[in-house]
């Protein structure tokens, strides 16, 4: 153990040289996660103060900070309770241990007027830390706008405060933002402007009808629809549609409808109250679905946008209010006391039956199955295909034989077989009996899954069930007692990450990291049931990012990412564009946005991620095959990134036109010579 008097000099050398934490003048100060990070004679120097607190019994939980003194031989615990949810956290109590006498002070802050409050939080961590770049955008946001320009004016609570005031500005959680009470002079919000001219239908109604829930004689209405692109959109397609907006179309009449649409205009009202209002009003005129969508909470300072009321005004003088996911279903279930459902990011479904709304959520978990094929020519069967082909549909799509007034041709094909499992029994006779296993199977995976994610929506009583989801229960369990205790064993499991980390190891499809598995989404239906219950908890709670075509599932934490690569079937290696992070543990939602990066990831050995039916399989599977032999994949590090693939291809003198590898026209004859004999080389040796 080190003699403090002796070796204070070598503490306070270690201080000045670390790495890690805050450096002031006089200290250096270190979040509790990253002691582990520091020189080992200052964890030690640590480990006994911490012994001094204990033999005195003053440390009863875990501090926050530990200050290492420069000045004195002293280590101070510091406690701040709202280190990772107030943007700028007072201290609550400290504890300093001076080291040379053993003697502990404990102040208490809890009731000072005027605490002193952290800023630049992330320079208390490591960069591993969860929310170091929460932290961080938040100090560069305040640096911008010359918030911590003079640090002898912002130490306390009220210091701060007074210089918000002085800038008129606050906060929403870790966003920068302008008081509801502040509005610049002369400042006129219009609303119309942030109506767009879409080419096509929005995202929100499109989704509707890729559900199918419009039908042939379904009406619809747009409730604030702008120039009316969906209207005109949905009329097209035969179905009554209409509209109504307060600028554009304001002498249209609102008109009750099967399904209406308030489709991105919470959003754009500055007013809280004629926001609440006009999304009552809209679910007023709903007679069956309301479709709400909103803008989702993205970091907008880059582009060049003022924060105003608890959105943004943009260089239009148009108004935005960014939702974080969860925030925007909290409240559309508060103002419209309901169950919304998530469908995509920004994007919710309410229905007014709660029948059907369950119907709804079971249907999503519903995968394609294919019928199995003949592979016997019996005459019995040939002679009743046509008969028995409307069966062999309905067990495909259910797992399970029709009960009564569920099959258009139930009364002839009783009248030929008398039953419906005799009629079955033929079938069985004809194709492979597992294949019709396997879709049992699946079907019985599928309802667990939706049973183990409804526990999170208050589980349905029996009773509430649609017909022939209880006809589907009873068939495929016996029970709804029955297949509940099954769900809520399946659920239970989730805990086990050891579990989770075991399944993504030893799925035959995907690129395995070291704490996660990386797969493309057409590849989650052949996932075990486990992990699409896993994937299923951040997609069945907050929705999926748009268009992300892959899927990270990390083991060491609960937490599911989405990734979306724009041309990924076409670019040999494409880049991504955005990512959606879905913390299972605190529940939190957070974007990362690559299309402004200068060097982007990009994606390696596409085959990994595809199973071998996908289409361009083969093709995938041919380039990472190819690049493996020219050495091109060795160090994954180096070509992670954009700027280091193009600075490896240029070094080998490659260039990459489709999925094919070609030498560089312009390359050296004598480096193409030595860059051949290499790859020769590293064949022999594979082999």
């Amino acid at each position: 153990m080190l003699h403090i008097k002796q070796e204070f000099e070598t503490i306070v050398s270690c201080c000045n040289n670390s790495n890690v934490g805050k450096h002031l003048p006089l200290a250096l100060y270190v979040h509790h996660t990253a002691l582990e990070a520091l020189d080992p004679i200052l964890q030690e120097y640590e480990q006994k103060a911490r012994l001094i607190c204990q033999q005195k019994n003053k440390q009863k939980e875990t501090a926050t900070l530990i200050k290492f003194n420069t000045q004195l031989p002293k280590i101070s615990y510091l406690y701040y309770p709202e280190f990772d949810t107030n943007p700028h956290p007072a201290i609550k109590s400290s504890i300093v241990v001076n080291m040379e006498t053993q003697e502990t002070n404990f102040r208490d802050y809890s009731k000072s007027e005027n605490p002193p409050i952290l800023h630049r939080k992330e320079t208390f961590i490591t960069n591993n830390y969860p929310l170091y770049e929460t932290f961080a955008k938040l100090t560069a946001h305040e640096e911008a706008l010359g918030l911590l320009d003079n640090v002898s004016q912002i130490g306390t609570q009220q210091q701060w405060f007074e210089l918000l005031k002085k800038y008129r500005v606050g906060f929403q959680e870790h966003f920068l933002i302008c008081p509801l009470d502040y509005k610049p002079a002369n400042l006129t919000i219009e609303r119309h402007k942030a109506a767009i001219v879409r080419s096509k239908l929005s995202r929100p109604v499109n989704l509707a009808i890729e559900a199918n829930l419009f039908t042939e004689k379904t009406t619809f209405f747009d409730y604030g629809c702008g120039y009316g692109g969906d209207v005109e959109r949905i009329a097209e397609k035969g179905f009554q549609s209409s509209g109504w907006d307060p600028f554009y179309l304001p002498n249209n009449p609102l008109k009750s409808a099967d399904i209406v649409n308030v489709g991105y205009v919470i959003n754009v009202i500055e007013n809280i109250q004629e926001r609440q209002e006009a999304l009552i009003k809209a679910w007023e005129l709903t007679k069956e679905i309301l479709l709400v969508s909103a803008q989702i909470l993205i970091d907008d300072y880059h582009r060049g946008l003022i924060a105003y009321g608890d959105g943004i005004i943009t260089c239009r003088n148009t108004f935005q209010k960014y939702y974080q996911q969860e925030e925007l279903k909290y409240y559309i279930d508060r103002v419209l006391n309901v169950n919304s459902i998530p469908v995509d990011l920004g994007i919710y479904f309410v229905f007014r039956d709660e029948d059907k709304a369950e119907t709804f959520r079971a249907s999503r978990f519903h995968s394609q199955a294919n019928t199995p094929r003949i592979r016997v020519s019996l005459p019995r069967f040939e002679d009743c295909q046509q008969l028995l082909t409307p069966l062999m549909n309905f067990v495909t799509v259910r797992g399970r034989l029709p009960v009564k007034n569920e099959l258009v041709n139930e009364a002839e094909i009783k009248q030929e077989f008398g039953t419906f499992r005799r009629a079955f029994e033929v079938i069985l006779n004809a194709t492979d009996e597992k294949e019709w296993e396997a879709i049992v199977e699946k079907r019985r995976d599928e309802f667990l899954l939706y049973l183990a994610l409804s526990q999170f929506t208050n589980r349905p009583k029996y009773r509430k069930l649609s017909h022939k989801i209880r006809e589907d229960i009873k068939a495929l369990f016996g029970s709804y007692k029955r297949a509940c205790m099954f769900a809520d064993l399946m659920l239970l499991s989730l805990q086990d990450l050891d579990n989770i980390a075991e399944l993504c190891r030893k799925f035959p499809v995907g690129i395995k990291f070291k704490n996660a598995l990386l797969v493309h989404i057409n590849v989650l239906e052949t996932l075990p049931s486990i992990l699409r219950l896993y994937e299923g908890c951040a997609s069945r709670t907050f929705g999926r990012l748009q268009d992300a075509n892959l899927i990270k599932f990390y083991f060491k934490q609960p937490k599911i990412e989405y990734l979306y690569y724009p041309d990924f079937d076409n670019l040999a290696h494409p880049i991504l564009a955005n990512i959606m992070s879905v913390d299972l543990q605190d529940l939190h939602v957070r974007y990362i946005d690559y299309q402004d990066d200068r060097n982007p990831p990009i994606l390696h050995r596409k085959d990994a991620v595809v199973n071998s039916d996908y289409p361009l399989y083969q093709k995938f599977a041919k380039l990472t095959s190819k690049e493996k032999n020219w050495g091109l994949l060795d160090n994954f590090s180096l070509i992670s990134r954009r700027q280091g693939w193009l600075k490896l291809l240029e070094e080998r003198c490659v260039t990459i036109k489709g999925h094919s590898l070609y030498w560089r026209k312009d390359a050296s004859p004598d480096r193409i010579k030595l860059l051949r004999y290499q790859i020769k080389e590293r064949k022999r040796k594979q082999t």
